[in-house]
């Protein structure tokens, strides 16, 4: 796929023509490419365990994140309801001795590790499977593609593409750069790994292990490697299930287009049906993998069932 660096426009209706799955699954399909992960890539994905060891995918959820308030997203707030301090003064009110703690938390859902919805982003309009946006998300949530509807479905194989070791210096790459299809594929053989229908892939671009030696900084919103939009179509023909990076925004930034802002979101999202995962922690996995040459794993990353949510927190765990 070409590139035209002055027309994002034009290049987004091309790859979104090329690689709808717009009716793929039927019109009242909620799952896009989930559709992929089927009772025999589960049982793949499940045969993979020899080790027993297990690694969080999940980078901490408080006020140290790495929001800065774009779109009003900020980092968790955690607040206590009840503590031992009111259970030592007999300030709660129970019987014979006992007390215990409570507590709540206000976050925006995309704000740490999290899954992108189908109802997350549109295209001129239109959601995922080609509804009308206005019909699918209101005020009241997204009332047909809800990430509840994916609650189920999001364990199997997974495999850890881990570009930054294989084609960066010292093991990540640099912001703005393009990670490409050619660049996968070499990562994938290199790895010895095969990368296909169903898979739940990881692309670790080394980024996140570079902002926790030099801080935050623009991490969230800034400049950073990711997917090139010219991977729309390894995306579509690969028919892999799902897709996370440790990065913030998935895809490479600044965004290849003279003027534009995520295309590739605008195509996989809406038009492919792609789950996508961003801000994941796969630096441990990475060199666990790395040591054993396994880049295959049980991963199991189900969203919570958040009613109507476009978007939602994940604790994702590999199993070896």
């Amino acid at each position: 796929m070409t590139l035209d660096r002055t027309d994002p426009e034009g290049s987004i209706a091309r790859a979104a023509k090329a690689y709808s799955n717009w009716g793929r699954w039927g019109e009242d399909d909620v799952l896009g490419t989930l559709n992929f992960l089927d009772e025999a890539k589960r049982r793949e994905g499940a045969v993979l365990v020899r080790r027993g060891v297990s690694f969080s995918l999940s980078q901490r959820f408080d006020i140290d994140g790495p929001q800065k308030g774009w779109r009003r997203r900020t980092n968790p707030v955690h607040t206590m309801l009840d503590t031992g301090t009111d259970a030592a003064l007999g300030n709660q009110g129970l019987p014979h001795g006992i007390g215990g703690a409570d507590d709540v938390i206000a976050m925006p859902l995309q704000c740490s590790t999290q899954w992108d919805g189908l109802g997350h982003i549109f295209d001129h309009g239109r959601a995922w499977n080609g509804r009308a946006a206005e019909k699918v998300v209101t005020s009241d949530g997204d009332l047909v593609t809800g990430i509840e509807h994916m609650a189920p479905h999001v364990a199997g194989r997974g495999v850890l593409l881990d570009v930054g070791r294989t084609v960066g210096e010292d093991g990540e790459l640099p912001d703005g750069f393009a990670i490409t299809e050619e660049h996968l594929t070499a990562t994938a053989a290199a790895q010895g790994v095969s990368v296909g229908r169903g898979d739940l892939v990881l692309v670790r671009t080394g980024q996140l292990t570079r902002v926790r030696r030099e801080g935050w900084g623009d991490y969230a919103g800034g400049p950073a490697p990711g997917l090139s939009f010219t991977t729309a179509g390894w995306l579509h023909g690969s028919e892999i299930a799902a897709i996370a990076t440790d990065t913030w925004g998935f895809e490479v930034r600044p965004n290849e287009f003279e003027h534009a802002f995520q295309p590739l979101h605008q195509v996989a999202i809406p038009h492919l049906g792609l789950l996508i995962g961003e801000m994941w922690d796969l630096d441990a996995l990475a060199e666990d993998c790395a040591n054993d040459g396994r880049y295959a794993f049980w991963l199991t990353a189900a969203p919570l069932p958040i009613t109507g949510a476009v978007g939602s927190p994940v604790n994702p765990i590999a199993v070896k």
